[in-house]
C-alpha cells in the first residue's frame, strides 16, 4: 500500500504540479525509497537521489555525443559505475547509476527530457516515499515481538534441553541441543534489524511515538539476551562433555536450568505485554543466590563450568530487564567465602567469544 500511493503521488506531484511531461523517475524513485527492507529510509533517499544524478548526468553527455547502440551503453554503465565507486558510495547509488545511466541511454534518451528534470523528480519521489513512511507505517513492536518471540524462545529451548539431558544423562540429547543452539544466530542478527528498523520508524513517524518506551525495553534486552545465547552454547558444550565423561550431576541444577528458562519465557511474555520486566528480575535473583560456591566445589571441572555459566546466564537476564552490569553482578553469591564481596567468574567473560570445540 506504501508503494502504492508513493509511485502514485511522486507522479502526480511531478507531472500536474511541477509540470514535468514524463516524470519517470518520480514513481520510481517513490517505490525505492520505501524499499522491500525497511531500515534507514533517510540515508537510502538521499542515496537514491545521487545514484540517479551521477547516472544521469554521466548519461546525458555521453549519448548525446555518442549516440545510443550496444557499444555505448556498455560505456555509459561502466563509465556511471565507476565513478559511483570512486565517491566512495554504497551499494544503492552505485545501482541507481547504472540503472539511470541504461534508462537514459534507450528509453529516455538526452532530447527527450533535460538532465535536471530527472533529477528533480528522483528528489521528489525520493521525499514522498519519506513522507507516505511517516504518514502510513508499519507497527514497530509487531516486527519485535516476532523477532523477539524467536530469538527467546530459541533460549529457553535450549535451557530446558540442557536441563531435560542432564536430569536423563543423555549425552545425544546434549549434542542435539548443543547443534540447535549454534543456529540461533541468525535469528538475533534479525532481533537487531528489526529493532532498527522499529526505532526509525518510531522517530519520524508522529503515530508511532508512543511505541518509543516500549521499544526500549527490547533494545535494552537484545545484547544481554544475544550474550546469554553464547553463554549456553557454552553451557552444552561443557555440560556434553561432563555427560561423555560421566561426571555425576548436582541434584540442583537440572531444576536451576529449568527455571531459567521460565526466567526466558517471562521475559519473554513481559517484553511483548510492554511492561517492565520485574518479575523477571526478581525471578531470575532467585536461581543466582542458589549458585553457591559450595555447589561449584562439589562438582567436577565441567560440572563446575556448567555451574559457573549458569552464574553468567543469570548475570545475562538480569542486564535484559535492565540493570547495570554491577547490578547484576551483586545478586550472585560470592566465591570468595572469606571476603564478603561479590566476584564475577572468569568464564564469563571467557564465553563471549563462544569458542570452538
Amino acid at each position: 500500500m506504501q508503494c502504492a500511493i508513493s509511485a502514485g503521488l511522486a507522479w502526480l506531484i511531478a507531472r500536474h504540479v511541477v509540470g514535468h511531461p514524463e516524470p519517470f523517475f518520480a514513481p520510481i524513485a517513490g517505490v525505492i525509497a520505501l524499499g522491500i527492507s525497511l531500515g534507514q529510509r533517510l540515508r537510502r533517499a538521499a542515496e537514491l537521489v545521487v545514484g540517479v544524478s551521477v547516472g544521469v548526468g554521466i548519461g546525458d553527455v555521453l549519448i548525446s555525443v555518442i549516440g545510443t547502440g550496444a557499444w555505448q551503453i556498455a560505456l555509459v554503465v561502466a563509465l556511471a559505475m565507476s565513478t559511483a565507486v570512486l565517491l566512495d558510495a554504497g551499494g544503492v547509488i552505485v545501482m541507481q547509476a547504472a540503472s539511470s545511466s541504461v534508462l537514459v541511454a534507450t528509453l529516455l534518451p538526452p532530447a527527450t527530457m533535460g538532465g535536471l528534470n530527472r533529477m528533480v523528480d528522483a528528489a521528489i519521489g525520493g521525499v514522498v516515499g519519506l513522507i507516505v513512511a511517516a504518514l502510513l507505517p508499519q507497527n514497530p513492536l509487531a516486527v519485535a515481538h516476532r523477532y523477539g518471540r524467536t530469538v527467546l524462545g530459541s533460549l529457553a529451548d535450549a535451557l530446558r534441553g540442557i536441563s531435560a539431558a542432564m536430569a536423563g544423562e543423555d549425552s545425544a540429547a546434549a549434542s542435539d541441543v548443543l547443534v540447535a543452539a549454534r543456529k540461533s544466530h541468525r535469528s538475533v542478527e534479525e532481533l537487531r534489524s528489526a529493532l532498527t528498523t522499529g526505532d526509525e520508524i518510531a522517530r519520524y513517524a508522529p503515530i508511532r511515538w508512543r511505541n518509543r518506551g516500549e521499544l526500549e525495553h527490547y533494545q535494552t534486552a537484545a545484547t544481554p539476551v544475544d550474550r546469554a545465547l553464547r553463554n549456553t552454547r557454552v553451557l552444552a558444550r561443557r555440560a556434553l562433555a561432563a555427560l561423555r565423561d560421566e561426571e555425576p550431576v548436582p541434584d540442583p541444577v537440572p531444576g536451576m536450568l529449568e527455571e531459567l528458562a521460565g526466567v526466558v519465557v517471562l521475559l519473554r511474555d513481559e517484553l511483548a505485554d510492554g511492561s517492565e520486566p520485574l518479575r523477571t528480575r526478581e525471578a531470575a535473583r532467585s536461581v543466582a543466590r542458589r549458585t553457591t560456591v559450595r555447589l561449584v566445589s562439589e562438582t567436577d571441572f565441567s560440572m563446575q563450568v556448567v555451574v559457573l555459566q549458569i552464574r553468567s546466564i543469570t548475570v545475562d537476564l538480569l542486564q535484559a530487564t535492565g540493570l547495570s552490569r554491577s547490578e547484576a553482578l551483586n545478586s550472585l553469591p560470592s566465591l570468595h567465602p572469606d571476603s564478603g564481596e561479590d566476584s564475577a567468574e572468569a568464564p564469563s567473560d571467557q564465553s563471549r567469544s563462544d569458542p570452538p570445540e
